[in-house]
């Protein structure tokens, strides 16, 4: 059981690394701007989003869960690079640094 755990924490995580490496080429570290409220405040409205999701009875499309989880990943580990490396006024590490403390970070979970 803990290897089929072991194997779904690493494709979750696989898939929140892709969409941060996918945002990353999209729009650059554009998030070294943020300050740590402003991501707490990001996290805490996906997990309001979960949590109204979760309620609702009835749902008119097709909403998940799932993308509001990822969101919440990678919002906490841009928060741990922010804390890392301290908040800017202008984006100031390359794609590949980005990326290089997001799995740094991701590794330490």
């Amino acid at each position: 059981m803990l290897k089929d755990t072991s194997k779904q924490f690493d494709q979750i995580t696989l898939t929140c690394r892709n969409l941060f490496v996918s945002k990353i080429k999209d729009y650059g570290p554009a998030w070294r701007i943020l300050r740590i409220p402003s991501l707490t405040d990001q996290i805490y409205i996906k997990g309001e989003r979960i949590r109204s999701l979760d309620m609702k009875e009835e749902r008119k499309v097709n909403e998940g869960i799932d993308a509001e989880f990822i969101g919440m990943v990678n919002y906490s580990i841009i928060a741990l690079i922010q804390l890392q490396l301290g908040v800017v006024n202008h984006p100031d590490i390359t794609q590949t640094k980005a990326i290089e403390l997001y799995d740094h970070h991701l590794s330490e979970t």
